[in-house]
């Protein structure tokens, strides 16, 4: 809800605009009204309403000084003014200041309604503007930036820690989660896409990040993970508790129930696997690879490692193919990838593992293939055609192989020798591609535009999107 206070001497003034719109209707809730503007202007500092219904002259204190106040101490407030006066000199000066708009009393209740959906749609904007802008900062090493977009007025922070939030649902209460009410912690809560926000926790004693998480209770009908930072005393260091958080909250990557996790790699642990992996490739190839890539999948339960870890097994898997296999895996999909990638790229670890399997496989022993060569082009060409309808779905490339009947390691070969481009690159360029299409030609929301061309977090549209075209959706609709 978008919080609004009216200040006007006149009491008949306030009941007229309290009752002129339908306030609930479009978001916004009335949280005080005062005929005294000296009042007004404490309450106004201490509770920072959104919208600001004022009267230009009154005693002592006027609805312009209101709005140059509120300017001078760097409130991000907006002013409509509601005034008897009709000269044009007023209405210039209060839009000068930066009034939405100028209203006549008494109120003519038929513009009422389009009026504060108009505000609502504004305040909408301007909502996602900031938070785009604040989401680039807390992934960014700047600290000046940081500090530009962070609202830490009001808490003198020392130290930081980070929440990723996975729900279900078109919304989420973080009150559900923890209480952080009497509590010295500071939150402020960032969309990061349709149903993940981070949290950033701030507070001047490291003892309150470090014992209220007992407290935390989960929704059984909202809250999906949540991956916990460390925490760190360094403003500077808040795109490494970002990291830190996301890839804990990936832990579903591994185990959809994963619940709460911290932030605790185990690198090390992943030794064993790599270490098989090399005894592999150097000639002594296991009997049964399926039972290998099982038992992987089992050892990674129970060892309970998570998101850092799979990026770690696959990076050093990687390595090592390519480093043995460099003529045979050229036009694989053999590249380093970071979490982000990862998650896109492989449905799960069961499918991440599935696709290790297959490499091993054709490398230490011929793949037969049941299909000629022309029926398996076919085949190729049919499922081209399939990404080009429906990129903006989930794709994965053992999916799309089955579902085509080709192997998924001859597919990768298929997809660098006949497009000249990975199965990964191919479908990132078509949805770039439609989302610059969208960027420049409709008012769509950059929430919206990321979805609608197969991103489900706006966190990684951003990144791929900067990758691509150098800058982020953002600032290349500001530049279009």
């Amino acid at each position: 809800m978008y919080k609004v206070m009216i200040v006007d001497d006149e009491s008949w003034a306030i009941k007229g605009i309290r009752n002129a719109f339908d306030w609930d209707k479009y978001g916004f809730e009335i949280i005080g009204q005062f005929t005294s503007a000296y009042i007004a202007w404490d309450a106004i500092k201490e509770a920072k309403p959104d919208l600001v219904f004022t009267d230009i002259r009154m005693p002592d204190i006027s609805g312009l000084d209101l709005m140059k106040r509120a300017k001078a101490h760097d409130l991000d407030i907006e002013f409509v003014v509601v005034s008897g006066y009709a000269e044009f000199e007023y209405a210039q000066e209060a839009l000068r200041y930066g009034a939405l708009n100028y209203f006549l009393k008494p109120l003519d209740v038929d513009m009422a309604d389009p009026f504060l959906a108009e505000l609502a749609m504004h305040f909408s904007q301007r909502s996602a503007a900031r938070n785009h802008l604040l989401l680039d900062a807390l992934t960014s090493p700047n600290e000046d930036e940081i500090k530009r977009f962070l609202p830490i007025s009001d808490c003198e922070a020392c130290y930081y820690q980070v929440l990723s939030i996975y729900f279900e649902g078109d919304s989420m209460d973080f009150g559900k989660l923890l209480t952080l009410e009497g509590k010295s912690v500071y939150a402020v809560e960032v969309e990061a896409g349709t149903r993940k926000r981070l949290v950033v926790l701030m507070s001047e004693h490291k003892a309150c990040l470090e014992g209220y998480e007992d407290e935390w209770v989960l929704s059984d009908k909202g809250i999906h993970a949540v991956g916990i930072s460390s925490i760190s005393g360094e403003l500077r260091h808040l795109s490494k508790l970002v990291k830190e958080a996301d890839l804990s909250a990936s832990r579903t990557f591994l185990d959809e129930g994963a619940g709460v996790v911290h932030f605790e790699p185990k690198v090390h642990l992943v030794k064993p696997c790599i270490d098989d992996i090399y005894r592999i490739i150097q000639g002594d190839p296991l009997e049964d690879m399926d039972a290998y890539i099982n038992g992987m999948q089992e050892y990674f339960r129970d060892q309970q490692l998570g998101m850092s870890e799979v990026v770690y097994l696959w990076n050093q898997a990687v390595g090592i193919l390519i480093n043995a296999y460099a003529e045979e895996l050229k036009d694989m999909e053999m590249e380093f990838l970071n979490y982000s990638e990862i998650k896109e790229r492989f449905e799960h670890f069961e499918s991440l593992c599935s696709f290790l399997h297959d490499v091993l496989a054709s490398v230490t022993q011929e793949n037969n293939r049941s299909l000629h060569e022309g029926d398996i082009l076919s085949c190729f060409n049919r499922m081209v055609a399939y990404i080009n309808g429906h990129y903006e779905q989930k794709l994965y490339l053992k999916d799309l192989s089955a579902q085509f009947y080709i192997n998924q390691v001859y597919c990768c070969q298929l997809f660098k020798k006949n497009l000249g481009k990975t199965f990964s690159e191919y479908v990132s360029e078509l949805r770039i591609k439609k989302a610059r299409e969208l960027l420049k030609k409709t008012d769509l929301s950059i929430e919206e535009i990321a979805i609608q061309t197969g991103y489900v977090e706006y966190y990684y549209f951003n990144k791929v999107f900067k990758k691509h075209c150098g800058i982020t959706p953002a600032k290349f609709r500001k530049s279009s």
